[in-house]
């Protein structure tokens, strides 16, 4: 005859092996309520030696929480995301929240596909990265529907709230330290113009030009929608072409490489034949010969700061203010940026800008 077996323990078995009632073994599972650190320990120890867990459906119809946070960013495969993601994990784990995480390849129906799908799995929230051409009023909708959310290095209109790197600030300072090294024919190569960070790197590589009463070579200036393929066949074009660049501005992830492998295939080499700088620190800049000096921000400061903004929209209690917390850049010098050869300097001034203003010659003189 076999034994009788035991069934499934249950809140009531847990709540008798900790000498707790009930209802203080639920807050203690939930987080909820007056109960006290003694409480929630005995409680935990005798879930573990019982092998009871909560049920997660039952939890979250009680509480009205599934404690899951949705992050939406266009491909977490790339190692610029990497750190933010898990800076984010890190703090949403602190307050006992997991991370669902999704990509969006960068396609505004995939992220709509995607938004849809978390609301359907009741996340509590959603952190939400650049999406190809960006709408802020989506961020008011989903506000307007009940949902926390908050931006990651996107638009977020008047009544959002995010977090922003310094992208404008940025591209001016590397852009300022090239031209301090002579070079005027410069490409950037970025992500869309229609993205946020895009557009910023862009205002301040033209405004550092400005400040010196210069134009950018238009031609050098190369965006894609997407930076998945782009960056190898226009480097490489742009280096064949009669009057190439003599420094890249790049982002430092399949761009940085695209144009790395461009230059190889030119017979060309960083510092010696073609000043780099990359826009985000990765190991790719950090572990090529020789390093790429990079553009950096705090990786880390972004995601938990992300976290943190939601978190606080998630509090029944409070009613926060639109907030934009900013992420300055700061550019780190390695060895592949050099002054222009003297043999180039003839040929690689760009274009003055048209009829001197007063105020381009005010914006000159400025440090």
């Amino acid at each position: 005859m076999k034994p009788e077996r035991k069934g499934r323990a249950t809140i009531r078995d847990v709540a008798a092996a900790a000498g707790v009632s009930v209802g203080t073994a639920s807050r203690a599972f939930n987080r909820a309520g007056r109960v006290s650190e003694q409480a929630i320990a005995a409680v935990q120890e005798a879930a573990r030696r019982l092998g009871y867990t909560p049920d997660a459906i039952a939890q979250s119809m009680r509480t009205q929480s599934t404690g899951v946070i949705g992050l939406l960013v266009s491909d977490f495969s790339n190692p610029l995301y990497a750190r933010i993601i898990k800076a984010i994990e890190a703090r949403l784990q602190r307050d006992g929240c997991a991370l669902l995480l999704a990509n969006t390849n960068n396609e505004g129906q995939r992220e709509k596909a995607m938004i849809d799908f978390f609301r359907r799995r009741r996340v509590d929230g959603l952190i939400l990265g650049a999406c190809e051409m960006e709408r802020p009023e989506l961020l008011d909708e989903l506000r307007e529907q009940g949902l926390p959310v908050v931006a990651l290095d996107r638009d977020f209109g008047e009544h959002g709230s995010g977090v922003h790197v310094d992208h404008f600030h940025g591209a001016l300072q590397a852009t300022r330290y090239l031209l301090d090294l002579g070079h005027r024919r410069i490409a950037l190569l970025t992500p869309g113009q229609l993205l946020r960070p895009g557009r910023e790197r862009i205002a301040g590589f033209r405004d550092a030009f400005a400040e010196r009463g210069l134009q950018p070579v238009e031609r050098l200036i190369r965006c894609e929608p997407s930076a998945m393929e782009f960056a190898f066949s226009e480097s490489l074009a742009l280096l064949s072409s009669r009057e190439a660049p003599t420094a890249f501005v790049c982002l430092g992830t399949r761009i940085l490489s695209g144009v790395l492998q461009g230059m190889r295939h030119s017979g060309m080499s960083a510092a010696q034949d073609i000043s780099v700088i990359s826009v985000g620190d990765t190991d790719i800049s950090q572990l090529v010969t020789p390093a790429i000096t990079s553009l950096t921000w705090d990786f880390d400061a972004v995601g938990s700061a992300a976290a943190e903004l939601l978190l606080k929209r998630l509090n029944p209690q409070v009613a926060p203010e639109p907030e934009r917390i900013v992420i300055t850049t700061q550019l780190v010098l390695r060895e592949s940026c050099a002054p222009l050869a003297r043999s180039h300097a003839a040929d690689t001034t760009a274009a003055p800008a048209p009829a001197e203003t007063k105020k381009a010659k005010k914006a000159a003189t400025r440090p």
